[in-house]
C-alpha cells in the first residue's frame, strides 16, 4: 500500500460484523477461562492481552499503523514524546554506559539526557550534526551504546545527514536512533537511510490537533544485536524476569521492541491511554493530507519573511538560501515540515512585541498542529539551557519559532505582516 492508504487503512482490519472504526478498548484487564493460559501470557509463551500497561488492542492497532508508515517491524506507544526518547535509549543502556547525541536536539530532550539520565549513571556526549566524521568519531567510547539525533531539529531546523550518522554509528557498533517528529514518515523515513530506531512525539503532526499527548518508539529490525552480543547483553543473554528468555533468540528481528514492551513498559509504565491512541489514529488518517498543506503554507510564509525589511534573518530548509537546502532536497524532496525559525530586527524586545501583536497565530507552548502558533524558545522550551548550550543547540536569543498551520496562507501572512509593522523597527 502507498503511504496515503496506510494512513487510513493500516493497523486495524475489522472482521465480519466488527466495528468499522477502530474501537476504544477502555479496559485495564482482559478475561481468560483458565489460569494456565494466563500464566502462558505472563511467560510470553502465548500472545494476547491481559493488562493494558503492557498492551491494549487500541494502542497496538495504532502502533502497528505507525510501524507500517515508518517501515519498521514493530512499535510501542508511550504517554509522551519524552517517554519515547527515554525508553528508546534506556532499553539498551544502563548505569555506566555512554551515548553520543546531537547537541541540537529539543531542549526538553537535552535536559532529559544531560541531567535526569545522568543521575541514572548514563553519560551523554553532545556533538554538532555538522561536524565532520573524524570529529564525531572521537566522541565514541568503548562503553558507547547508541547514537541519537533529530532528523530536523527543534527549533533550529538543522537537517541531519542521516546516512553520515548511520555510517558513524555502525562503524562504532551501535544503533542510530532518530527523532523524526517534524518531517513525519510522510516526508521522511529514516530507516530507509540507515537508521535503526525511530521515535516521535505523536503529540505533534501525527495527532495534528493538539488533543492528545503521546509518543512512539519504532523498531526497524535492522540492527544486528548478536554481532555485538557483549555490548547488548540485555538483548542477547537470558532475562531472569521471564524465566530465562533471550530476546534475540526468541523474537529475532523484533527483539528490541519486544524487550521495550515486556520489560520496560511492564516495570516503568508510561503507556499511552486507549482514548489518546484513538484520537491519535484520527489524526493519522489525515496526516498525508495535512503535511503537504503545512509545507505549502510554510513555504509561502518563509518567502514573505525573507523579503520583509523587519526580519533580520530566517532559516527554513525549503528556501534555496538555507544552509540545509541541499540536504533537505536529498532526504525530503517533498518538503520538511511547517516550522520556520527567524529573528526580528530589534532583538528580543522586538520579538516579544511581534508575538504579542499577532491575532491569528497564538503564543503557545506547542508546535506542529493544524493551527498557526508561535514561541520564543530561549525563554520557554529551552530556558533551562545555559547561554553556551543555547548556542550549541542553534538557538539564538532572538529566535522565533513559527509553526505554520493549515489555515489560508494569505490570512497567515496578513497576520504576520500587521504584527511586524507594529514592531516600529527603523
Amino acid at each position: 500500500m502507498k503511504l496515503s492508504t496506510k494512513c487510513v487503512q493500516a493497523g486495524y482490519t475489522p472482521k465480519n460484523g466488527e466495528p468499522r472504526v477502530l474501537p476504544i478498548i477502555q479496559s485495564t484487564t482482559f478475561k481468560y477461562e483458565s489460569s494456565e493460559q494466563m500464566g502462558n501470557l505472563f511467560d510470553l509463551k502465548e500472545s494476547g492481552y491481559f493488562y493494558t500497561r503492557l498492551a491494549n488492542p487500541t494502542c497496538d492497532a495504532v502502533a502497528n499503523k505507525i510501524a507500517a508508515l515508518e517501515g519498521g517491524v514493530g512499535a510501542m506507544l508511550t504517554s509522551s514524546g519524552q517517554a519515547a526518547s527515554f525508553y528508546s535509549v534506556f532499553n539498551i543502556c544502563s548505569a555506566g554506559d555512554h551515548v553520543v547525541a546531537a547537541a541540537t536536539i529539543y531542549g526538553g530532550t537535552f535536559n532529559l539526557f544531560s541531567v535526569t539520565m545522568k543521575k541514572l549513571g548514563i553519560e551523554f556526549t553532545f556533538i554538532h550534526p555538522d561536524d565532520d566524521e573524524d570529529t564525531i568519531n572521537k566522541a565514541f567510547r568503548p562503553n558507547t551504546k547508541a547514537m541519537f539525533a533529530e532528523s530536523v531539529s527543534n527549533p533550529a531546523l538543522i537537517v541531519l545527514d542521516i546516512e553520515k550518522f548511520a555510517r558513524i554509528a555502525h562503524k562504532n557498533g551501535v544503533p542510530l536512533i532518530i527523532d523524526n517528529t517534524f518531517p513525519t514518515p510522510i516526508n521522511l523515513r529514516p530507516l530507509e537511510f540507515g537508521a535503526d530506531i525511530v521515535v516521535h512525539s505523536t503529540t505533534k503532526y501525527m495527532d495534528g490537533h493538539a488533543c492528545a499527548l503521546g509518543g512512539v518508539v519504532v523498531d526497524g529490525g535492522t540492527f544486528d544485536w548478536e554481532s555485538h552480543a557483549d555490548k547488548f547483553s540485555g538483548l542477547t543473554t537470558p532475562d531472569d524476569s521471564y524465566h530465562g528468555i533471550t530476546y534475540t533468540k526468541t523474537f529475532g528481528r523484533s527483539a528490541y521492541i519486544t524487550k521495550c514492551v515486556v520489560q520496560l513498559m511492564r516495570d516503568l509504565g508510561s503507556m499511552q491511554s486507549p482514548q489518546n491512541a484513538f484520537l491519535l489514529n484520527l489524526g493519522l488518517e489525515t496526516l498525508h493530507l495535512r503535511m503537504p498543506r503545512h509545507i505549502e503554507n510554510a513555504t509561502a510564509v518563509a518567502k514573505f519573511l525573507e523579503g520583509n525589511k523587519n526580519v533580520a534573518w530566517i532559516n527554513y530548509p525549503g528556501l534555496p538560501s538555507s544552509k540545509y537546502y541541499a540536504l533537505a532536497n536529498k532526504y525530503m524532496p517533498n518538503g520538511t515540515c511547517g516550522v520556520i525559525c527567524f529573528g526580528v530586527k530589534g532583538g528580543r524586545e522586538a520579538a516579544t512585541k511581534f508575538m504579542d501583536n499577532l491575532k491569528l497565530a497564538a503564543v503557545v507552548t506547542h508546535v506542529a498542529d493544524a493551527r498557526t502558533c508561535v514561541l520564543h524558545p530561549a525563554s520557554t522550551t529551552h530556558r533551562q539551557l545555559s547561554d553556551s548550550q543555547l548556542i550549541d543547540a542553534g538557538v539564538s536569543p532572538d529566535l522565533i519559532r513559527l509553526s505554520v498551520g493549515i489555515e489560508d496562507k494569505e490570512d497567515i501572512i496578513a497576520d504576520i505582516e500587521q504584527a511586524l509593522n507594529l514592531c516600529n523597527v527603523k
